[in-house]
């Protein structure tokens, strides 16, 4: 998907009128549990990061009005959610809108491009969001890897769950409307 830098990929102000900070609350023992559980099976995801797999990542979804704390440490990796107001701190901080952070995180988008083109910022160690890309490019992760799914009910979930996240990105940007009037 090509990222026109101009439009604003945040999600619509009505879901995110609906979506309180306590909202999010509840994936932080789902993505922790997610992250252990993938380490168990993949651990070569995890062991690129070297030094910087207990670095702390805050991951500020821009448009979602609460922050994701990670620390990637395989086994004992750890991810907690709280109010923009609880941020702890972080040896790097990610901040852009949520369905660019997702798209970065299934490959669909170029975190370069986005940082490039002010889609997003880093700030802090940079050679720590430098490990993590890498981590995350090499291991070609699917939302199947993350579930522990594997077989066709992999392959349902990644088509389902990756054609959404493409379908609310075109949604958001405005790009559907565009490519249905070009063709």
């Amino acid at each position: 998907m090509v990222l026109d830098p101009n439009k604003d990929a945040s999600l619509p102000e009505p879901i995110r009128r609906f979506l309180p900070a306590f909202s999010g609350r509840p994936l932080g023992p789902l993505l922790t549990q997610a992250m252990r559980s993938l380490a168990q099976r993949r651990p070569e995801a995890f062991e690129r990061l070297g030094e910087f797999c207990k670095a702390h990542f805050l991951i500020d979804p821009t448009d979602l009005p609460f922050i994701f704390h990670v620390v990637p440490d395989g086994r004992a990796a750890l991810v907690h959610t709280t109010g923009k107001n609880g941020a702890l701190p972080s040896d790097v901080v990610i901040r852009g809108p949520i369905l660019l952070l997702l798209g970065i995180l299934d490959g669909s988008l170029d975190g370069d491009a986005l940082f490039f083109h002010r889609a997003i910022s880093v700030s802090g160690r940079t050679e720590a969001v430098v490990a993590l890309r890498n981590a995350i490019e090499d291991a070609e992760l699917r939302p199947s890897d993350l579930l522990g799914l594997g077989g066709n009910v992999a392959r349902f979930a990644d088509s389902g769950i990756l054609g959404g996240l493409s379908l609310a990105r075109q949604i958001v940007t405005g790009t559907h409307r565009r490519e249905r009037t070009d063709s």
